[in-house]
């Protein structure tokens, strides 16, 4: 069992998450640059030194969030029941509807912030990495269990599905959102999926 939290650390954790979930909305809002640490703190009720107990910059929230999230639907695909193409099936589809259903702007925030490593304290902020992380994860998942041949090239395979994710993400937000995301994954998954996987799929 794990240790208990104290009432004091059951409140910090508290005020970091209503910083993050105020920090969301605004930034969904407004964007990053337009969004400043006041309004943040203001939104939860504590001081504006209570921010930086948390976090070093704006960014650092943004990429909170996307740990969190991201860290969430990976788990979640894999415990999904079903074979290795419906646990990838899950994620793609999760992580599409997951930024459709968070604003245009805080995508392009994504984007912007988490995307490019100029704008990182560290290479592991990376939400590039870390979608690279975790679509690697299933596919040697999919190879432990036997679903997968030994063979399969996960790093090739890993790169070539989160390209679609990113590639179908920016198409989204530079349409303006004007079909839905997470429905075009789906399309694709329906449509090309098996044909990109099932070369290593165990028969």
């Amino acid at each position: 069992m794990g240790k208990k939290l104290t009432n004091r650390q059951l409140a910090a954790q508290e005020t970091k998450r209503k910083l993050m979930a105020a920090a969301k909305k605004l930034v969904s809002e407004k964007g990053l640059a337009n969004t400043s640490i006041e309004e943040i703190t203001n939104a939860c009720g504590v001081a504006n030194g209570t921010f930086y107990t948390y976090f070093k910059r704006k960014e650092d929230v943004l990429y909170a969030l996307s740990r969190e999230i991201y860290q969430e639907i990976y788990d979640q695909a894999l415990a999904y029941e079903g074979t290795f193409l419906d646990r990838l099936v899950y994620f793609m589809i999760s992580f599409s509807g997951y930024i459709e259903e968070g604003s245009l702007k805080l995508c392009q925030e994504w984007v912007r912030t988490m995307v490019d490593p100029d704008d990182l304290e560290s290479p592991e902020d990376s939400k590039l990495l870390m979608d690279l992380d975790s679509v690697r994860g299933l596919i040697e998942s999919g190879r432990s269990r036997g679903e997968l041949k030994p063979d399969v090239p996960v790093e090739l395979l890993a790169h070539t599905l989160v390209d679609v994710l990113y590639g179908q993400m920016l198409c989204w937000d530079m349409s303006g959102g004007a079909y839905s995301f997470r429905e075009r994954t789906r399309e694709f998954c329906d449509e090309f999926l098996e044909p990109i996987v099932g070369p290593y799929l165990v028969s």
